[in-house]
């Protein structure tokens, strides 16, 4: 049997295994689902939102990414998150205690910008490992009738970008591979992307609590590993439409562009933690945006949902159209492993 790609699973591989083996419980609210990145639980006078992922591609600051990259899929339910637990395991090669006590700082700062509590966990020296892993998992609390998910998005909706593309994929790119691009790509290009982890950022947890405030949202999803492309079909499929893009809408950011071409990768696909996709009445986008930006945070209009038969496109000023581009694995893991990780 063929190995698969390093990445996402298949989504028709994953979608037949939930089916196989995911036991209903009737205080599960939300369960696992294509595009459904949090599960919601029904805990009486209100909903515990839990998320769990893993770092696995960025090396500096993994605890602090840990808990930003968890706590975005809990705000995009539409819930605080409140309580943080870690399991890091760590190279037997490489597990000095002074990286040990960088991760723990690094957790404790995430924790401390987003007013969570870091509650529990498991450390681990692993044999065989090639890099630090850091899985996180984040718990939130909202109101039974306050949560949200990517399957409400409605048919006529417009799809917002914040930020734009790639933040963390350009930071990762800048961080990982700065000794090859040393004297290649200008040191001010490399400066700023590096930045990108802070500035704009990759949380997304102020993003949506000013779009919700603002109203008429309907769904938030934070495109991750498989990018922008990626986190748009998702919200797709959990809604059960279509969605046509405009592609010139699209905010690429400058320097992204310059890795990108550089690398000869396609920035829709490159890891996009720190832009968050809304889906909202469309008479309330100029509202959302207006408030975004009051607060430093870039947003546009890049498209609308429409219904499942139109598909998933990207449609161009000319008034052409192609199909929204699919990745079998995120573009950063296909640099990784042809430059050797």
């Amino acid at each position: 049997m063929d190995s698969l790609p390093s990445g996402k699973l298949p989504p028709d591989l994953l979608a037949s295994l939930l089916r196989k083996y995911v036991q209903p419980d009737p205080r599960v609210v939300v369960g696992p689902g294509i595009g459904m990145d949090a599960a919601i639980l029904d805990v009486g006078d209100r909903c515990l939102v839990a998320k769990t992922d893993p770092i696995t591609y960025a090396a500096e600051q993994i605890g602090w990414y840990a808990v930003h990259i968890n706590a975005n899929d809990v705000a995009c339910c539409g819930a605080r998150p409140r309580w943080f637990l870690a399991t890091v395991l760590l190279p037997a090669r490489q597990a000095t205690a002074a990286l040990i006590e960088a991760i723990f700082r690094q957790i404790s700062e995430g924790c401390r910008q987003l007013d969570v509590a870091w509650c529990g966990g498991h450390t681990e020296i692993v044999a065989d490992l090639p890099r630090p892993i850091v899985v996180g998992q984040m718990m939130g609390e909202v109101a039974p009738d306050r949560w949200l998910t990517a399957a409400g998005a409605r048919a006529g909706d417009a799809v917002l970008l914040t930020k734009g593309i790639a933040v963390e994929g350009t930071a990762l790119i800048a961080r990982e591979k700065r000794e090859s691009l040393a004297g290649v790509i200008p040191d001010a290009v490399l400066r700023r992307s590096a930045q990108f982890l802070e500035t704009p950022g990759i949380s997304v947890v102020r993003d949506a609590r000013i779009a919700l405030e603002t109203g008429g949202v309907h769904a938030l999803h934070d495109p991750t590993e498989g990018g922008l492309a990626g986190g748009l079909w998702e919200l797709a499929q959990a809604s059960g439409l279509g969605i046509a893009v405009d592609e010139d809408q699209i905010p690429v950011l400058a320097e992204c562009q310059v890795l990108a071409d550089h690398f000869g990768l396609d920035p829709l696909g490159l890891i996009a933690s720190g832009a968050l996709l809304i889906a909202a009445e469309s008479d309330r986008a100029a509202a959302i945006i207006e408030r975004l930006q009051a607060d430093g945070i870039r947003a546009a209009v890049i498209g609308r949902m429409v219904p499942a038969e139109d598909g998933c496109t990207l449609r161009r000023r000319d008034g052409t159209s192609r199909p929204l581009p699919t990745f079998a694995r995120d573009e950063i893991a296909r640099l990784f492993e042809q430059n050797g990780g």
